[in-house]
């Protein structure tokens, strides 16, 4: 093997390595057998949500794992071995690739690493089973709206019922006028007991 080659797999063990260290997640999977189609399907999937799937040689797999610390991977380099990599969803590569598992038989999610650590395939299905980024935030969103939205209904339902048995809600505006007329009233009452006498 010639320097130059060497210096060439070098880098690109160097190259993926980076990525195992830049990423939160990386899941790894058995592509063989999907359709240019399917495959190209697939990539603009994980494209839309951040993720990049590369399909790696096995001896670079191996060494770079090695050198990213995550040398429990290397049982899974066997066969055709594509990996999804995520710098920022760490669900993402994990739910998509299983979803689309479940329309392509040929795809076969092996292990990987969720949160920076070598996750089994169990963990690796728990983590699929999340929804995404947004929907989370939605979720959370609406919960705490919930409870805002209660106390303004309610309060429509108390002003609905009042307005229902002929009460009128005086505003603070119209009782301070109120209390002002009651005592000009009074004034001129008192004024005039004291012009009688």
């Amino acid at each position: 093997m010639s320097e130059k080659t060497i210096a060439v797999k070098a880098q690109k063990v160097d190259e993926v390595a980076d990525m195992f260290s830049n990423s939160i997640s990386a899941v790894v999977a058995d592509v063989r057998g999907l359709t240019v189609a399917q495959a190209d399907d697939l990539r603009a999937q994980l494209r839309d949500e951040g993720v990049s799937l590369k399909v790696i040689k096995n001896k670079i797999l191996t060494r770079a794992a090695e050198k990213a610390g995550y040398q429990e991977l290397n049982d899974l380099f066997k066969g055709p071995s594509a990996i999804a990599f995520s710098k920022e969803d760490v669900v993402a590569p994990a739910r998509i690739l299983k979803k689309f598992s479940g329309t392509a038989d040929a795809l076969e999610l092996k292990g990987g690493v969720i949160d920076r650590k070598v996750a089994d395939l169990d963990t690796i299905n728990r983590y699929a089973a999340l929804p995404s980024k947004e929907t989370l935030l939605q979720q959370l969103l609406a919960e705490f709206q919930s409870p805002l939205r209660s106390f303004m209904y309610a309060v429509k339902a108390v002003a609905e019922k009042r307005e229902a048995d002929g009460e009128t809600a005086e505003t603070p505006a119209q009782e301070t006028a109120s209390d002002d007329s009651k005592s000009t009233k009074a004034e001129a009452s008192d004024a005039s007991t004291t012009e009688n006498k």
